[in-house]
């Protein structure tokens, strides 16, 4: 389909509007060979591949003659540019369902991991390997995003080879309620980089940084918290934000074109835009929070299980339990205060400030209305425990008063 105007675009979003409210969550994590340390390459991912697809039945997803991921159901494994390996899971109605098909996943992965020598290993950063060791694989659009992507951002490459994150991807009811959840989101980015730091280590080293894959997203090509996402924001609004965002590539009859200096209304001006472009231009604006046909949250390093659904349960509580409080609170908030804590949380974590108070008490502010919002939500298991268990991990820290990083930095020292 064609796209010749930025009401097609504002009508892609009004497409998300949904009366059930599921959620995705997308997790990626590192595989290493087991007696070297070394990253995975492709041919070892293949490897795994075949396992899933021989013994637990997933489908290959191929790019010309080259497997580059697998489907089954709804969920998709795929390869990041360092062969990262990621799962985006089905949309589902529960954290009970998305805690379970993430242990399922990780279950199957060890198996086929052990068959091979490999080991996973969830955190944001790599804390073994120097870049210039990191594995490619031949997925098209990497080759030309290891090209361009360094041109406007220094840390660029460190993103695509050596991080791996948490996605929780949400629904809306409408542009009302889109507009309330959208808002909260970036708000908390900061919050949520403090609260979900596990990437203090580079190259067997403390970094500097709680949150390693933080800052470099920060400096990255197409990323960041852009201070219009802390206004309120419309369909409308986005739609302009994306006609005048440059382009990173498009598809054209199966290969990626780099379109230098080119926006997506240029684009529509040739008679080139279509709905697949314009998917794949929305799936390449690497802000912290993104609109698709959904909202995307991005700022959450990955984790090991013991906080695995601790994030997605954190954020579901506050979106979909307890909208309305948390909007009130942010609501208040100045911009100025977010984005100058937005740039320091990497660093600072919880002892990063929010209009006058740190991001410890505030994760304890925000923990308390996810609760209230995930036992509204009155979502049970077969234990007849709704999904407040999964903040136990959060309840730590803040009791502790150390996240993961902080507790990763301690061992390091030992």
């Amino acid at each position: 389909m064609k796209i010749k105007s930025k009401e097609q675009i504002i009508e892609h979003f009004f497409s998300g509007n949904k009366p059930n409210q599921l959620i995705g969550v997308e997790n990626e994590k590192f595989l290493f060979k087991k007696k070297s340390n070394e990253r995975a390459e492709y041919s070892d991912l293949l490897k795994v591949f075949n396992i899933f697809i021989q013994k637990f039945n997933w489908q290959p997803i191929k790019e010309d003659e080259n497997i580059i991921g697998l489907k089954k159901n709804g969920k998709m494994i795929t390869l990041e540019p360092g062969n990262q390996i990621e799962l985006s899971g089905s949309q589902l109605s529960n954290i009970h369902e998305v805690c379970s098909e993430s242990y399922e996943f990780q279950e199957k992965l060890n198996l086929a991991s052990e068959d091979i020598g490999l080991k996973t290993l969830s955190v944001g950063y790599d804390p073994f390997s120097n870049i210039d060791k990191i594995p490619d694989n031949p997925k098209k659009r990497y080759k030309v995003m290891t090209k361009e992507m360094p041109k406007n951002g220094s840390l660029s490459l460190e993103m695509m080879y050596q991080t791996a994150g948490t996605q929780i991807n949400i629904d809306y009811k409408s542009e009302e309620d889109f507009k309330k959840k959208f808002k909260v989101a970036s708000y908390l980015t900061p919050l949520s980089t403090a609260l979900f730091a596990n990437s203090a280590i580079k190259e067997n080293k403390f970094s500097g940084y709680l949150s390693y894959r933080s800052k470099i997203w920060q400096s990255t090509s197409r990323a960041g918290l852009p201070e219009i996402f802390l206004d309120e924001m419309s369909f409308e609004k986005y739609a302009d934000f994306v006609l005048d965002y440059p382009l990173l590539f498009f598809k054209k009859n199966n290969e990626y074109l780099f379109p230098e200096g080119k926006t997506y209304l240029d684009l529509i001006k040739q008679d080139e835009a279509d709905k697949q472009n314009l998917e794949l231009h929305l799936s390449t604006i690497f802000t912290e929070v993104r609109l698709k046909s959904y909202i995307e949250i991005r700022s959450l390093d990955a984790c090991e299980w013991d906080c695995h659904c601790a994030g997605p349960a954190f954020f579901i509580g506050l979106l979909y339990g307890n909208l309305d409080e948390s909007y009130e609170i942010i609501n208040k908030w100045q911009k100025k205060s977010v984005l100058e804590a937005y740039f320091n949380s990497p660093s600072k974590g919880f002892n990063t400030e929010i209009e006058g108070k740190n991001i410890l008490y505030w994760s304890d502010i925000f923990t308390k209305i996810s609760k209230e919002g995930l036992k509204n939500r009155n979502k049970l298991n077969s234990k007849n425990n709704n999904e407040t268990i999964y903040l136990k991990n959060i309840d730590t820290m803040i009791i502790k008063k150390s996240t993961k990083a902080e507790d990763s930095v301690k061992n390091l020292k030992k």
